[in-house]
């Protein structure tokens, strides 16, 4: 399938592309986010089984959920929402990313369906879904609003959709940029944008302008000492996470 060109930025898609085969190496390339993963996983569990009445702790919670990982990369989040009983579908517009996506996936024992696609895809074929995750996705594409229009369209009424990136602030140039790519290399220098980082309120205006109801808003804050991630209903000054509703269920 030919990806949509409407949101995609060709630089960042070929950043991730060289990228692609470290995806489940947790301390290459993506080591941040297999630091984060527990924590943003956590999150988005929550906020599911609070919108669609599952009980967390019995097998397969999800059953009968359709979900979307836009920006999937190599699955680490598809993969433990497929195992909770999900019907996970993933899009990629660095092709590089799906088939290694595909492969973990299948020694995993999972049943994923991974394509190289945009958001906007899915929409124009009209496909549905229960739940959108756009997780570091909106700071690397060149139309922030129509991706998630393209992510409002996907949503059932009464859908989620979970989205969360980098707060634009002096303290995210200094941990996201200075310290993670600089400092620490967790990251390639020139992963990040700062200038295409959105401000908690700039999000919520875009996300409302798509059609999206903004139910709750937390932040991801990194421990030094403990070497963790946690939750912060406070602290948004760096990476921060939003849950929206699509109105009508």
């Amino acid at each position: 399938m030919q990806a949509a060109q409407s949101t995609i930025d060709p630089a960042e898609v070929a950043k991730f592309e060289a990228m692609a085969a470290e995806w489940w190496d947790p301390a290459g390339k993506f080591k941040p986010l297999h630091m984060l993963n527990p924590c943003r996983l956590d999150y988005i569990n929550a906020q599911i089984a609070a919108e669609f009445d599952r009980e967390l702790g019995v097998r397969a919670p999800f059953a009968g959920l359709r979900m979307l990982d836009v920006g999937c990369g190599g699955g680490l989040l598809a993969e433990p929402l497929a195992r909770l009983g999900a019907d996970m579908v993933g899009v990629d517009a660095a092709p590089g990313t799906i088939p290694v996506a595909e492969v973990h996936a299948a020694q995993s024992g999972l049943r994923i369906d991974y394509r190289h696609a945009t958001a906007e895809d899915l929409a124009a074929g009209g496909e549905v879904f229960d739940v959108v995750l756009a997780m570091e996705v909106v700071e690397h594409v060149a139309d922030p609003a129509a991706l998630l229009a393209a992510c409002r369209q996907l949503l059932a009424p009464g859908g989620l959709l979970i989205c969360s990136t980098v707060n634009r602030t002096p303290q995210s140039f200094a941990k996201a940029i200075i310290g993670a790519e600089y400092l620490m290399g967790w990251l390639p220098k020139g992963t990040h944008d700062w200038s295409k980082f959105l401000k908690p309120d700039e999000l919520r205006a875009l996300l409302t302008t798509a059609g999206v109801e903004v139910v709750d808003r937390k932040g991801f804050v990194f421990n030094p000492v403990s070497w963790q991630w946690r939750l912060s209903a406070q602290d948004l000054s760096v990476n921060y996470v939003t849950t929206s509703v699509k109105p009508g269920g």
